[in-house]
């Protein structure tokens, strides 16, 4: 009889943002596209929007320079198998993990990530406060146009440093399914695909959002999605300040987030982050 291939879960999630978390410390387990998106169906796998795999930065060949100041990798990786540069609402489940488990002690981490080092810090309240660094914006004059409801509306690109477009509403509703992904033009903007989030103001530093996950469909919530919304608001209207104390309350549908402008110029994203099950999953053969 074959050997099972049996590997131990985490279920976690950020604002109803979830993740299937599988510890591989040593590196010996790169995960292929089609068992992240076994393990993400919500139907014949264990479900989740997303999947973090736990390495030691060490034993990460293309990041292991980062080893001395990060001692652990979060690979995160799409529901559909892709690739993602970075994930807010991961990171505070990747550091709620490390500190379940043991392999971290102290409040104040900093992780590796495929957008580079993220400093964390586990607050009092429980709330995780991550710095995901400075906000960018594709080389381009031009404006993305998104589609809803056979209309096209102007979006703002911000790269966090995943892309996404902006898009501001009157009601939330109008904007139908977000399950296909709204089309967005011209897509020269954004070749590798893009996250897209559309927006309502609720009042002075206060913003809802919906968003289209690209490789996820649409998601409860979006950690550099609600970064991205943060400082577009801030653009826009005159009475959001992202350097007030709070910062910016963003309302996702899976709960709240507020994001900060910090002295150095990037974003802080603060949130919740919980651990909800844990097994033994058997990957198909």
């Amino acid at each position: 009889m074959a050997a099972l291939n049996e590997i131990p879960f985490i279920k976690g999630h950020g604002t109803a943002n979830d993740f299937v978390i599988v510890a591989d410390l040593l590196g010996k387990r790169d995960l292929t596209a089609d068992e992240v998106r076994f393990l993400c169906d919500r139907h014949t796998g264990i479900g989740a929007d997303g999947v973090l795999r736990v390495v030691r930065t060490e034993h990460v060949p293309e990041f292991s320079k980062l080893a001395a100041s990060a001692e652990f990798f979060m690979d995160y990786r799409n529901a559909d198998g892709s690739i993602a540069e970075m994930c807010g609402n991961g990171v505070r489940v990747f550091i709620r993990y490390l500190d379940a488990v043991g392999l971290i002690t102290e409040s104040d981490v900093v992780i590796a990530t495929r957008a580079g080092l993220r400093e964390c810090t586990m607050n009092p309240d429980l709330s995780i406060t991550v710095d995901m660094g400075p906000v960018g914006q594709p080389e381009t004059d031009a404006i993305p146009l998104v589609g809803i409801q056979d209309e096209l509306w102007p979006a703002v690109a911000v790269l966090m440093p995943n892309p996404h477009a902006v898009t501001f509403v009157e009601n939330l509703d109008e904007i139908g399914s977000l399950e296909a992904a709204p089309p967005v033009l011209p897509p020269t903007i954004f070749p590798d695909g893009v996250n897209v989030e559309f927006v309502v103001q609720r009042g002075p530093n206060h913003v809802a959002m919906r968003v289209h996950e690209r490789g996820a469909g649409e998601t409860m919530s979006c950690g550099t999605g609600a970064c991205a919304v943060a400082w577009a608001a801030s653009e826009r209207y005159p009475n959001m300040d992202l350097t007030a104390e709070g910062g910016v309350q963003v309302d996702v549908s899976g709960g709240t987030v507020f994001v900060r402008l910090l002295g150095n110029g990037h974003l802080s994203l603060t949130g919740p982050a919980t651990l909800v099950a844990r097994g033994t999953v058997l990957l198909p053969a």
